[in-house]
């Protein structure tokens, strides 16, 4: 019930921002920070809550295992991101420029301009984020460790749970790193 009303509170923040600075307060980090959650709540809002009640069903309620995305799945989903990342900053940039303009006065809304270049950085970090995620080399590490193998000799290791007729065994390389 209460995830029902989370536009309702967007609106009601919104409006009580707009109402406050239109009266004639000076705007502080607050007051951006309204703007910047509006715009993000927006665009990630719906993804959270789909996390969130994932989580909980598996904790809670039995239900199956978050799955981990992997290799080429989670390139997709960073790039994904950017993607709302850049509609989030977006929005909210529009939300700002609203609210300059309704005050319409520049020294009462300083600290509300210095955000877009906070909001430059939050799509740049984003950007970095989703480039060092790419990858353009070999497989992944779940899908190699599939193909490769390597082929080791059981007799005269001291392998207690070799076959006595000398056959060989696979194992799969071990990952340097898991993501």
């Amino acid at each position: 019930m209460l995830i029902a009303l989370a536009p309702v509170i967007d609106l009601v923040l919104l409006t009580t921002t707009a109402v406050h600075l239109h009266a004639g307060a000076d705007a502080e980090w607050a007051h951006s920070l309204a703007v910047v959650y509006i715009g993000f709540s927006i665009v990630y809002g719906p993804r959270i809550v789909r996390w969130a009640d994932i989580r909980f069903s598996h904790r809670f309620a039995d239900g199956p295992a978050p799955t981990r995305l992997r290799g080429t799945d989670y390139t997709v989903a960073c790039w994904k991101d950017v993607a709302r990342t850049l509609l989030a900053t977006t929005i909210s940039a529009l939300v700002l420029f609203s609210l300059i303009w309704l005050v319409g006065n520049a020294a009462q809304t300083a600290a509300l301009e210095r955000w877009y270049l906070i909001l430059i950085t939050i799509c740049g970090i984003e950007v970095i984020w989703a480039v060092s995620c790419t990858r353009s080399g070999p497989a992944p590490h779940a899908e190699r460790r599939s193909r490769i193998t390597t082929t080791q000799p059981t007799s005269g290791r001291g392998n207690p749970h070799r076959e006595e007729s000398g056959a060989e065994f696979e194992r799969p390389l071990r990952p340097c790193c898991r993501m």
